[in-house]
């Protein structure tokens, strides 16, 4: 089992920066898959991005890449979300979560453990 928490959240403008941490708390940490995903007020939950547990293999929906990058560091059982260019439609609650299974032809996914989110308010 592992919790997780998310940080590094907050108000930026558009076109600026933001990175979001998450610290996993557990014995297992680099066994994991992990994911970002984000759901906006009235909208329902989207998948962002997923890095495997080595850190080798990454996904991003289309609305992100080539903005946003994943990347985790096991030794400090920390997986990253940096996100630039941000863009108004980008502005949501973001999650991290160990992932079970995930589906690159459609962006599905089932997740174990999910941490309490963090908002980002990108503005005009």
């Amino acid at each position: 089992q592992v919790q997780l928490v998310e940080s590094g959240g907050g108000l930026v403008q558009a076109g600026g920066s933001l990175r979001l941490p998450c610290a996993a708390f557990g014995r297992t940490f680099s066994s994991y898959a992990m994911g970002w995903f984000r759901q906006a007020p009235g909208k329902e939950r989207e998948f962002v991005t997923f890095i495997n547990w080595g850190g080798s293999t990454t996904y991003y929906t289309d609305s992100v890449r080539g903005r946003f990058t994943i990347s985790r560091d096991n030794a400090k059982n920390t997986v990253y979300l940096q996100m630039n260019s941000l863009k108004p439609e980008d502005t949501a609650v973001y999650y991290c979560a160990v992932v079970r299974e995930f589906r690159p032809a459609t962006y599905g996914y089932e997740c174990d453990y999910w941490g309490q989110g963090t908002q980002v308010t990108v503005s005009s």
